[in-house]
């Protein structure tokens, strides 16, 4: 786990206590004692150490204690919320998933994809080719799952970024939602169609070098039939978003979400200046 993350503040002791499933998972899952340290993500998005100061099995109780020296310091493998502005360590952009409904199943695992690689919001699309079954799946009864999905992949992950899940949209609706979302920074925003098509479709790095900032990027992704021609035609012609195809095999539809974003990270993070650090033997 890279972190834990609290929904609650901490008290003005930086005194915090756990109860109920983040007792179980702290006991049962990762069996902590007195003494050890976890990295705790505040409500507020800081990242801060904290010791187990005590475990009590009787009362189902943990308290931790958040350790002053840490304040405002970095936190080994864990980006602070304030950090997210410099291009230093992220790309300072917000990325958008459009994800046309697939299957319950498949679009869990996407959604946990995508909140590891720092999405900021996924909004499902009500697509032509989004199956009735999968579109109903999406209701109020499977929200708590979703939400405990995301809850998982951010502790396990340490993504610093609040991924949320919206409410099912049409396709005009989350165009719209898209509008808004880049009111005032419509300059500095860039939208990616996903397509099996291999024409017309534009070039990934081209696009994104065409300018010198990209504040909010947006990535659609079709279901398991993909996206259809009609809904092709009006997200191009909308002018907001560039058409992408990838010379590589056929992608699932929870494959090519994981895969669209990651190209499109790199992509932003090349233009910056970013270079990997990894080594190869």
């Amino acid at each position: 786990m890279r972190q834990l993350i609290i929904s609650a503040p901490a008290g003005k002791d930086g005194i915090i206590v756990l109860t109920g499933r983040d007792f179980k998972y702290l006991r049962q899952v990762l069996r902590v004692k007195p003494g050890d340290m976890i990295n705790v993500r505040l409500p507020d998005g800081s990242l801060e150490n904290a010791t187990v100061a005590s475990s009590d099995d009787t009362g189902k109780k943990i308290i931790l204690q958040i350790c002053a020296a840490s304040s405002g310091k970095s936190i080994t493998r864990g980006v602070q919320a304030d950090a997210l502005e410099s291009s230093g360590a992220e790309t300072g952009t917000e990325f958008c998933l459009f994800q046309l409904v697939p299957k319950p199943q498949k679009f869990e695992l996407i959604v946990r994809q995508a909140t590891e690689c720092g999405i900021r919001y996924i909004v499902p699309v009500a697509g032509e080719y989004s199956e009735k079954s999968s579109l109903s799946a999406l209701g109020n009864s499977r929200q708590e799952r979703i939400l405990r999905i995301i809850r998982e992949a951010r502790q396990q992950s340490g993504s610093p970024v609040l991924t949320e899940v919206t409410e099912t949209m049409t396709l005009a609706a989350a165009v719209e939602f898209w509008r808004k979302f880049c009111a005032g920074d419509s300059e500095k925003s860039a939208g990616f169609i996903l397509t099996e098509r291999s024409q017309p479709s534009g070039v990934l790095t081209g696009r994104i070098n065409s300018q010198p900032e990209i504040s909010k990027a947006c990535i659609v992704c079709g279901c398991e039939g993909g996206i259809s021609p009609e809904e092709f035609d009006f997200l191009k012609n909308q002018a907001l978003f560039t058409p992408v195809h990838f010379a590589v095999n056929i992608l699932r539809c929870e494959t090519a979400a994981l895969y669209g974003i990651a190209a499109v990270q790199t992509a932003i993070l090349e233009r910056i200046g970013f270079r990997s650090e990894a080594t190869f033997n």
